[in-house]
């Protein structure tokens, strides 16, 4: 039974930044990519990075380039996702998914992704 629980959410300042954590549990493939993924009200949920399960082989939605940096611990059982100087419009819902299938072409396809975390929201003002 494969859990992701998200948690790190909160209400910052334009130019804050914070710190989104994803534990991982029940995973038992070795070799699997872990997303961040979020959704804005009214919108569609849409990538903002990726990661593989070695830590190797980062990946950005152009928003989040240069302003958000995804890793891992080294048990790959906690992903993080560091944002800094936060803006209003990343204001969104933010989820942790993991899939199997880690084809570098649809890192950012909502389908692709196998599993879940409930969500943990990001407000900034």
């Amino acid at each position: 039974h494969v859990q992701l629980v998200e948690s790190g959410g909160g209400s910052v300042q334009a130019g804050g930044s914070l710190r989104l954590s994803c534990e991982i549990s029940g995973y038992t493939r070795s070799s699997y990519c872990l997303g961040w993924f979020r959704q804005a009200q009214g919108k569609e949920r849409e990538a903002v990075a990726q990661i593989h399960s070695s830590g190797d082989s980062p990946s950005y939605s152009d928003s989040a380039k240069g302003r958000f940096a995804i890793s891992q611990d080294d048990a790959a059982r906690t992903m993080y996702l560091e944002m800094n100087n936060l803006k209003p419009e990343d204001t969104a819902m933010y989820y942790c998914a993991a899939r199997s299938r880690c084809t570098i072409s649809t890192w950012r396809t909502v389908s692709e992704y196998d599993y879940w975390g409930q969500g943990t929201q990001v407000t900034v003002s």
